[in-house]
């Protein structure tokens, strides 16, 4: 929680000090626009869809991938699981999260819910097949590491901050090309609603990209986490794993949880600045930099 308060606090801040900073190069008076209100009501749209999304994201995660909860084990597999999950999160020094496991070939993990301690962690029944048991418990380490991390919830902030300045700087430009350039003088005009829409389009793509380099900053963060809970050369055994099968993936999660996979699709050019992970190879060899 205090986590949650600092960040939305800092945040908060950084609004004040633009709406502070506008008044006094004398923008609204320039275009006509009181841009305190227009900070919160993109504050307010900004943040509402990410929170939302967050609260309602372990229901949805179930619901997406056909997760099933172990509540009671009924295999010696599924009682392991439980056990690990249990242990890993009494040394991360969290509450025990639910544990799933998803009808799915390809070999993946998540975790997801609203604070560390109400959280879930899931693995696909491909990874569960394949990968022997020290490597299974490195990916649940890593999860756990998300988890402990407050991964979900800063990603989630993150999300509603860079949403809240897409709109605000987009209704700017709007404004400002609308009363200078067509010379709009009550209301707004054509140019305003398809300046903005181009310019929300171009600053959500730079937007994306932020949030897209934390999601892969949290990745390695992740898996020292794994590398200390489970062991450095377990947690790079999973991920050499994984990049064997990378080729052989034949399906993948649903996109609003990919950020939250162990494993995700590779990409070249330019697509590799929306890559919610970086290359495997990256995470390897970091790790193997910690064994020394």
């Amino acid at each position: 929680m205090m986590r949650i308060l600092l960040f939305l606090g800092t945040n908060l801040a950084v609004l004040l000090i633009a709406s502070i900073t506008l008044k006094v190069l004398g923008v609204d008076r320039f275009t006509g626009q009181n841009y305190g209100s227009l900070l919160v009501f993109c504050a307010v749209f900004g943040f509402a869809g990410s929170l939302f999304s967050l609260f309602i994201s372990k229901w949805m995660a179930k619901m997406s991938t056909g997760t099933e909860i172990i509540s009671q084990p009924r295999t010696r597999h599924e009682q392991w699981l439980l056990q690990t999950v249990e242990e890993l999160s009494r040394d991360a020094g969290i509450r025990m999260p639910e544990v799933g496991i998803f009808p799915a070939y390809e070999a993946n993990a998540f975790a997801t819910g609203w604070n560390k301690n109400d959280a879930l962690v899931a693995v696909s029944q491909g990874l569960l097949e394949r990968f022997s048991p020290e490597e299974v418990r490195a990916v649940l380490a890593h999860e756990i590491g998300h988890v402990a991390n407050g991964d979900m919830v800063t990603l989630t902030l993150i999300q509603g901050v860079v949403n809240t300045f897409v709109m605000f700087f987009a209704r700017i430009f709007g404004s400002i090309i609308d009363k200078t350039v067509f010379k709009t003088e009550e209301g707004h005009g054509p140019a305003y609603y398809i300046t903005s829409i181009v310019a929300e389009l171009v600053l959500g793509i730079l937007a994306t990209m932020i949030v897209m380099w934390f999601s892969r900053f949290r990745e390695f963060r992740a898996d020292d986490a794994g590398a200390r809970l489970a062991g450095t050369g377990a947690m790079i055994s999973a991920l050499q794993r994984l990049r064997a099968e990378q080729n052989m993936q034949s399906q993948h999660m649903p996109d609003t949880l990919t950020a939250f996979g162990i494993n995700s699709v590779k990409k070249s050019g330019i697509a590799q600045f929306f890559m919610s992970h970086p290359p495997l190879e990256e995470r390897i060899e970091a790790l193997r930099r910690r064994q020394h």
